[in-house]
């Protein structure tokens, strides 16, 4: 897809961007099976919008909240108010993660600068996240000179935190149940979430990859609306 194409679709009324995200959604499950899918719900304004839209369609589909430790209460008793949620927990806390890997500082694109590049300026290596987090590879699109003093934090710094808090128990249900998910994350929220959108569009069905983010053209107006619209 090219961006002029996503633009045009983010340009679309709420009413024909339901009507878009329904057909995408049954496009998906009736290539997987619904018994094949689950829809990832965090109890946030977005997934909560997929588990109205999805199960408006598909009212048996199972949701799944991922319990790393870190939600506010009210969010876990949010999530607890649906029917058919499973609630799976990481095999590590956040306390575990900071004491091993570190702290999650500014993004996870950060994170993981910082991580490496104090590990190559140790091995005395010029690397290219050491010339990033120094502010030297001109022209890259992560040149962040700006967070340098963080090679010099008191601290273990990582990115690890989301992908051992969510990602990997997230992992380990799909390979246990064989489900595919269906995600509700909007191609505007990041470039990184945008590229990943023009490249797979709303439904991709690489074997071992299949996903659905039937969201993926929306606005955060549109979710807002959508949640005034159904109350």
């Amino acid at each position: 897809m090219e961006k002029r194409e996503l633009q045009l679709l983010q340009s679309y009324p709420l009413e024909v961007k339901i009507k878009k995200s329904q057909l995408r959604i049954m496009e998906f499950i009736e290539q997987i099976g619904e018994e094949n899918c689950y829809i990832s719900f965090s109890g946030g304004k977005d997934s909560t919008v997929l588990l109205h839209l999805v199960r408006s369609l598909y009212p048996n589909i199972t949701a799944v909240y991922s319990d790393t430790g870190l939600e506010f209460p009210e969010i876990k008793e949010f999530v607890k108010s649906f029917d058919n949620v499973e609630i799976i927990k990481p095999k590590i806390s956040f306390k575990e993660v900071i004491e091993h890997e570190g702290y999650p500082i500014i993004s996870k694109a950060v994170s993981n600068t910082v991580k490496y590049a104090r590990k190559n300026i140790k091995e005395d290596k010029n690397t290219i996240r050491v010339r990033q987090i120094k502010g030297l590879e001109h022209g890259s699109k992560f040149n962040k000179g700006k967070y340098k003093y963080l090679l010099d934090a008191p601290f273990k710094i990582s990115d690890k935190c989301c992908q051992l808090l969510k990602k990997d128990p997230i992992k380990i249900y799909e390979k246990q149940t064989g489900k595919k998910p269906i995600i509700g994350t909007l191609a505007c929220e990041s470039m990184e979430r945008e590229v990943t959108y023009l490249k797979n569009g709303c439904n991709s069905f690489k074997e071992g990859k299949e996903k659905s983010t039937p969201l993926g053209f929306w606005n955060t107006s549109d979710i807002l609306e959508y949640i005034h619209k159904f109350n």
